[in-house]
């Protein structure tokens, strides 16, 4: 186990860049950005500025191979990250990527050959699977509250991306499903167990508001092989902020969370906020919704504790690569389903899960003649029971 402070090479000064640093240099101090890549030398100077960052340059590869840093962060567009991995693999650094891991299923699994070839550490940034809410209610998951999951249902709109690179289809490989969907298909994976296939996909998805060739949004189901079902919602045309909702069902109960819209904390100005508000806001003025700690609520200090406590401890963290190239398979599977119109199978050509899931039967004994269907408590305090016969099929009912 490594004891030593992390140096870390960060590829790219956006939004995601910001984040990433805020976290790192506010919430886990020991470890530092020592150098950071942009494709502008002006916003490099002044990201490095900001951040108290030693360096900065327009050479990815000059950042990569820094003989200070261990530690890669790619934070970059979509159709960067193959070439950023390339380079760190090229020099044996650690490397944690971005969501989505790449554009396609075919990129994805490119990438993830590449380092597990290298023998480099890897990690998937996929900060919504560990918000605070969504660990605890895994672990409630784990701990069979909710019995056996049977539905997972996800949902990110806002208004679209910060970036013009988002907008472009060649750049970001697809439009709110690859940006969006990402998200919401690791969070459902993640309540109905990463060890279960993801095996069939319906989608819709449609440009309804943007001038754009990509999707500005989408719905999708996605059938996993114990016959659970996740449900993701998307848009990028939605208005009044960032809306981050889970839900995840199971035979003995229920748990929902809202990690955004809702903080708990309100405000109202009727003149105007003079600071940022939140991710996405698109107002300074009446009804406000701020968050306290915007990178903790979103999970982005969980998720790099995790990270680099993997790295010291040399274990695989809870999003790998491998989760990144699972995504884009589901992914590759929606755009299909989106076209076709039909249910469409999600293609995995390197399966490391369980291969012995099969659906459950529905049918529960009540004793050696009736199936069980319900229990419920009457107003006067009875109990009535609601059965399927066995042999005749009849459904009854008796009051207890």
């Amino acid at each position: 186990m490594s004891n030593k402070p992390h140096r870390i090479a960060m590829l790219g000064t956006g939004l995601i860049g910001w984040f990433y640093t805020k976290s790192l240099h506010e919430h886990r101090r020991p470890d530092r950005v020592q150098v950071v890549y942009s494709r502008s030398e002006e916003r490099g100077k002044a990201f490095a500025e900001e951040w108290n960052i030693p360096k900065y340059t327009t050479s990815m590869e000059e950042a990569i191979k820094d003989k200070s840093v261990n530690v890669v962060i790619v934070g970059l567009p979509n159709d960067l990250h193959l070439e950023a991995i390339k380079l760190c693999c090229k020099y044996k650094k650690s490397v944690l990527c971005t969501k989505p891991l790449a554009r396609t299923g075919a990129e994805a699994k490119k990438i993830l050959e590449m380092v597990e070839k290298a023998g480099i550490f890897h990690g998937y940034l996929e900060d919504l699977a560990y918000t605070p809410k969504t660990l605890h209610a895994l672990q409630s998951v784990k701990n069979g509250v909710i019995g056996r999951v049977t539905w997972a249902r996800s949902r990110e709109a806002h208004p679209g991306p910060h970036s013009s690179w988002f907008w472009d289809l060649k750049k970001a490989g697809g439009g709110a499903i690859v940006d969006l969907g990402c998200h919401c298909i690791e969070i459902a994976r993640n309540y109905i167990g990463k060890d279960i296939r993801p095996v069939e996909v319906m989608c819709w998805a449609a440009t309804q508001v943007k001038p754009i060739e990509a999707e500005d949004n989408a719905i999708a189901l996605v059938k996993y092989a114990n016959g659970a079902v996740a449900q993701f919602e998307v848009s990028w045309s939605f208005r009044g902020g960032m809306d981050l909702r889970d839900e995840v069902a199971g035979t003995e109960g229920v748990i929902r969370t809202d990690h955004f819209m809702r903080t708990g904390f309100e405000m109202f100005t009727a003149a105007q906020e003079a600071s940022y508000v939140a991710e996405k806001a698109e107002s300074a003025s009446g009804w406000l919704f701020p968050v306290g700690d915007e990178v903790n609520s979103l999970g982005y200090t969980h998720m790099f504790t995790d990270m680099f406590d993997s790295l010291d401890n040399g274990t695989t963290p809870m999003e790998s690569f491998y989760d990144g190239y699972i995504v884009n398979a589901v992914i590759d599977a929606c755009y299909k389903s989106a076209k076709t119109k039909k249910w469409e199978p999600v293609v995995i050509k390197d399966w490391r899960g369980r291969t012995d899931v099969t659906e459950p039967s529905p049918f529960v004994d009540y004793d050696a003649d009736h199936w069980h269907i319900k229990d419920e408590f009457l107003p006067d305090g009875r109990k009535k029971v609601i059965l399927k016969e066995k042999v005749t099929g009849n459904i009854i009912q008796r009051v207890l």
